[in-house]
This record gives C-alpha cells, sequence and structure tokens, in this order.
C-alpha cells in the first residue's frame, strides 16, 4: 500500500516541516523518515511496534529510532523544533493526550503536523474494498478505523481552534492493480478474517484486484486520495 496511499503524502508533509530537530510519531516503515532525511533534517523516529521500526532502520539509515508511545512520549518539554504524526492518530486511543504530548515536546515556536484521512467516501478506492470486504464478512469493519477522523470538525474539537486545517487530495499509483490489491486484502485484519470465515482469500484478492483494474487502471493503477493535513504552532 506504501507506494499508493502513503508515498504522496509522505512528499507533501515532509516539505511542511520548516527545520531544526523533529520527532516522528508513528514512523511505520519509515516513508516519512526518509523525506525528512533528504533534506537534512535530524530526526528521531519512533513508532509503538519494534517490527516496524526495524524495517525503517534498514530503510531511512541516518535516524535516530526508539520505540515510543504517543500518549506517554519519553522526552523532556520543549525538546523538539517539530513533530510529525503521519496517518497514526486514526489508531491512538487516547487522542487529545497523544495531542498534548506532542505539544509538550515542543520548544517555542515549534509547529506539530499531522495526517489523517479524510472522509472513506473521499477515497474511493479505500471505499471499493470497504463495501466489496463488508458484502463478503459482515464483521470486515477495519476500514472504518484508518478513516475515523475524517470529520473536519471533530479535528478542529480535537486540535483547537488556532490549528489550520487544509484538505490535500493526491492521485496515489501503484505499478499495477493486483499489487494495490495485495496491499490492501493483506495488510490489514482482512485477510485472517477471510480464513477464518472459510472464505477463498486468494479469490476475494484477485477480485479486488479486477475491481480496482475496472475503475483506476491495470497499469499503473491511479486511485484518487483525500487526506486533512493538520497544522499547529
Amino acid at each position: 500500500m506504501g507506494p499508493n496511499l502513503f508515498e504522496p503524502y509522505a512528499v507533501d508533509v515532509a516539505a511542511r516541516v520548516p527545520g531544526g530537530r523533529v520527532l516522528e510519531i508513528a514512523c511505520g516503515t519509515g516513508r516519512v523518515t526518509r523525506h525528512l532525511l533528504a533534506r537534512g533534517l535530524e530526526v528521531v523516529a519512533t513508532d509503538l511496534h519494534e517490527p516496524m521500526l526495524e524495517v525503517a532502520k534498514q530503510r531511512a539509515p541516518g535516524a535516530t529510532f526508539q520505540q515510543a508511545d504517543a500518549q506517554a512520549l519519553p522526552f523532556p518539554d520543549a525538546s523538539f523544533d517539530a513533530v510529525v504524526c503521519q496517518f497514526g492518530l486514526m489508531f491512538v486511543p487516547d487522542k487529545p493526550l497523544a495531542i498534548r504530548e506532542m505539544r509538550r515536546v515542543l520548544r517555542p515556536g515549534g509547529v506539530a503536523i499531522a495526517a489523517v484521512w479524510d472522509q472513506l467516501e473521499a477515497n474511493p478506492a479505500s471505499e471499493l474494498l470497504h463495501m466489496t470486504a463488508r458484502s463478503t464478512v459482515s464483521s470486515a469493519e477495519f476500514m472504518a478505523i484508518p478513516f475515523s477522523l475524517g470529520d473536519v470538525a471533530m479535528l478542529r474539537e480535537l486540535f483547537g481552534p488556532d490549528a489550520t486545517i487544509e484538505t490535500v487530495a493526491k492521485m496515489g499509483e501503484s505499478p499495477t492493480a493486483g499489487d494495490l490489491a495485495t496491499g490492501f486484502v493483506r495488510g490489514n485484519p482482512l485477510w485472517n478474517q477471510l480464513v477464518e470465515a472459510g472464505i477463498d482469500a486468494e479469490a476475494f484478492q484477485r477480485l479486488i484486484a479486477e475491481l480496482l483494474a475496472a475503475d483506476y487502471g491495470e497499469r499503473p493503477c491511479r486511485t484518487p486520495l483525500s487526506a486533512h493535513v493538520i497544522t499547529t504552532h
């Protein structure tokens, strides 16, 4: 899923960081980290999950990596010039606490930048997966979590009246529809849900590939994306 869903916004978010010492929260496999390093920034990249960090260390050498919970950052007050979190806040149980932690570790004049997905219907390829999965396995609700912060009013309440919230449209691109289908079906709990329900997961993945190809092309597969980028000082 990385090249299609995450790369366009990784470039966008990294370009917004003004400079200085940067803390990245929920760095995953290091996609944003690479772009921050390419700008010559000092980067401390964190994630809750060690396996993610192990991949990120290989993909983004030059950053400092540390396991960390976004709700309890292991850093002193006012220790970073910028804090970045791309597509991680949706998965944090206590979102207000995580935002307070982001602000706590910022130096005076520092900036926090977070990206979250827009509504599911504004991301039609993901919506296609969600609706097809639900029609196959009624309990397949995972996609509701990544898209749970799509409401701008909710974001305004979380980040406060002084935050800038920009809705950013991008176009994601995968080499083939099959590549994107592989990421979609195997990159979340859906594959296991299909197997546990006795459904042919391989056949479901092929179906998703066919549907994506029909709507967005086979080679390459280009899908419209929409996300909110929040900036707060």
